[in-house]
């Protein structure tokens, strides 16, 4: 808890059980109240290694439901616990969970109510081990974003964020993807909403346990966020009003 509000952070897992331990090992106790994982029909002992941790909240999906579809049940779960300041993590240790306090913070003093835990601000991405086609195409779409959102984020990709429980009730993340554009979308609704986003510089780990996804899956979420940027500047213009708002 940090200036009198519940943090809760959430772990959307897909076959993460080589790297779950150490993820939640790094998430300060000091500050963070509550713990989630959600399971998306993991093909390992993903769960079991929860357990064996002692996370007191677990979802296990009984069939996959895609990246989205695991983030709408984490930010359900941690909604019904009445959680002020929401942190989503990847359990796969390609992102520090020591930036917890620090993106907590920002939120809980009235700072931003959103925070992302960027790779792009510094050189933490290159030096991490991002693949350069990833990084290439990370600051092409990021570009085409700003110009179509009227933003100047540093990225719109990152898998590290945190949220004010008030932001999350105020968006309807739940008409939202269950694919991996999820994220892009959500952004789009808190943009859409007037709130303004904060970014920290979060140095990365590329791996061969850390999930990602592959060059032709790329090409598609690439194109889907395309999509999402320009259904956003179509609502601002007044001509179409995409679902998800």
């Amino acid at each position: 808890m940090l200036n009198g509000q519940k943090i809760v952070v959430v772990l959307p897992a897909y076959n993460a059980s080589a790297t779950l331990e150490k993820t939640f090992l790094e998430i300060p106790g000091d500050v963070v109240d509550e713990v989630v994982l959600v399971d998306d029909a993991s093909q390992d002992d993903t769960v079991a290694v929860g357990k064996r941790l002692g996370i007191r909240h677990i979802i296990r999906h009984p069939r996959n439901r895609g990246y989205g579809g695991n983030q709408k049940s984490c930010y359900a779960m941690a909604l019904e616990l009445e959680a002020d300041i929401v942190i989503m993590l990847h359990p796969d240790y390609q992102y520090t969970p020591l930036l917890i306090t620090a993106m907590s913070g920002m939120i809980a003093h009235g700072v931003f109510p959103v925070v992302l835990g960027s790779r792009i601000l510094g050189k933490g991405a290159l030096k991490g081990g991002m693949p350069l086609y990833k990084y290439v195409s990370n600051r092409l779409l990021t570009l085409v974003q700003n110009l179509l959102i009227g933003q100047k984020l540093s990225e719109y990709h990152t898998g590290y964020r945190a949220y004010s429980a008030r932001v999350l009730r105020e968006i309807h993340f739940e008409r939202n993807s269950d694919d991996f554009i999820f994220d892009n979308q959500v952004l789009c609704q808190i943009f859409m909403k007037g709130y303004e986003i904060g970014e920290v510089t979060c140095p990365t780990k590329y791996f061969s346990e850390a999930s990602s996804i592959n060059f032709k899956r790329s090409l598609r979420y690439g194109l889907g966020v395309l999509l999402v940027s320009a259904g956003y500047r179509l609502k601002k213009w007044g001509i179409w009003s995409p679902a998800i708002y």
